[in-house]
């Protein structure tokens, strides 16, 4: 394989003109950028995008951490981020942390070692102080879930009025005695998306039974199946007729145990989940779901950590999200 000796050789012009002409600097006059495409078309040239980046500081590789890979809700924005990131000439590594603070610190070293030019995190549990710590130094983004109180710019909706909007939904059905299930509240998400229920209710002055909110400990559909039993197991007097859950993973799970039950949705019990996931079209009945940008999310989130990389003023975003009513309301 020719070196970009041999094409400055043949060329008639220095290595730097050639390297000019491969970075695309408005330096190069067209007759000579002409001679010097010719000579790299004549002797099938490829640069060392390895020597370029070594050459220029950068990898040209973004970090996506996540929890974990299993939960589909992810999925679209990550399409989002590497369709976007492909496209500006950069590749994407998936970092799975499974909240385990070793994995963490590695994936953070790949910054610090300039093995990666920028972070996008859209994990909850991430070490919110190791992470502004990092981000007053290298670019960071954070997608969906993000820390109010660190000056980390972010992409994410407004959790407090979707929830708000999914339980008036219920409401405006006619359904009085609505219990949410709920993720644990230490993440931001969770206890928006509870005040958001919580205003719906007191706007129609509705009575909260404490026994109605269940805050489980993962967002698995075995987790939304155990709140559901709780929430059906209660006396029938108190026993709720409706329920909000806070992803669609838990919805789909608490779908699951009213059918066991012998109860049907909605007509002994109405359902709202909360993501849109493509599962939730799949369910019997069809899952009533707000509906968040997702893949939107991904492709905003990706445009500015490149422009952050770049080192552009990048400012935080609040999409809009959907009510999409379906059969289990």
């Amino acid at each position: 394989m020719a070196n970009i000796q041999e094409v400055a050789k043949k060329a008639g012009v220095s290595v730097a003109t050639v390297s000019r002409v491969f970075n695309n600097s408005n330096t190069v006059a067209k007759k000579t950028r002409l001679k010097v495409e010719q000579a790299i078309n004549e002797l099938n040239y490829e640069p060392s995008v390895l020597g370029r980046n070594l050459r220029n500081s950068e990898s040209r590789l973004l970090l996506v951490l996540i929890p974990s890979i299993s939960n589909p809700f992810y999925t679209e924005i990550i399409n989002g981020i590497e369709d976007t990131a492909i496209n500006l000439g950069y590749n994407i590594l998936l970092c799975e942390t499974d909240s385990n603070p070793h994995r963490e610190s590695i994936y953070f070293n790949l910054i610090r070692n300039r093995l990666a030019d920028g972070i996008i995190s859209m994990d909850p549990s991430v070490n919110k102080i190791k992470l502004v710590e990092l981000a007053s130094q290298y670019p960071i983004v954070q997608c969906s879930e993000f820390d109010e109180d660190a000056n980390i710019s972010y992409v994410t909706i407004n959790n407090e009025l979707a929830a708000y909007h999914a339980v008036k939904h219920l409401i405006k059905i006619g359904q009085k005695k609505i219990a949410l299930i709920n993720y644990d509240e230490k993440y931001l998400f969770a206890r928006e998306r509870r005040r958001g229920y919580v205003k719906a209710m007191k706007e129609f002055d509705l009575t909260i039974d404490p026994d109605w909110v269940y805050n489980t400990e993962d967002l698995d559909f075995e987790d939304g199946k155990r709140a559901m039993r709780v929430l059906l197991d209660l006396p029938e007097s108190k026993r709720p007729t409706a329920v909000f859950a806070v992803s669609d993973i838990l919805a789909i799970g608490a779908l699951k145990e009213i059918n066991i039950s012998g109860l049907q949705v909605p007509r002994d019990v109405a359902l709202v989940g909360f993501d849109k996931i493509a599962f939730s079209n799949m369910t019997h009945p069809t899952l009533t779901t707000v509906s968040q940008p997702m893949y939107k999310m991904g492709c905003l989130s990706a445009n500015m950590i490149i422009n952050k990389i770049k080192g552009k003023q990048v400012e935080s975003i609040i999409l809009d999200h959907e009510l999409v009513i379906r059969e289990s309301t």
